[in-house]
């Protein structure tokens, strides 16, 4: 059986026309603050490859190319959330 993903804007979709674009839990340096060099490499390189539940990046790209959040467990692609990651940074909480 094939992946779906439930896109908050097409309805539901095989996985193909996604792209994953990575770890969703990553938070930009303040622009207000001066980063130090450091943070900047920590945010920019270092990712966390988790197994379970956890948050990610996904692009729609052969659908609304809108970008959304998808919360899955790495272990099973088991799918429990979609959320447009414009609304997700708005409300700033979890899907």
């Amino acid at each position: 059986m094939a992946s779906l993903i439930d896109c908050p804007h097409c309805g539901v979709r095989p996985k193909e026309e996604f792209s994953i674009r990575g770890d969703a839990a990553p938070t930009r340096p303040a622009a207000d603050v001066p980063a130090s060099a450091g943070a900047w490499d920590a945010y920019v390189h270092l990712r966390n490859n988790p197994k379970g539940r956890h948050r990610e990046f996904w692009h729609h790209a052969a659908g609304c190319r809108r970008w959304l959040i998808v919360e899955r467990d790495t272990a099973d692609h088991t799918v429990f959330s979609v959320v447009d990651a414009q609304d997700f940074a708005l409300r700033g909480s979890a899907p």
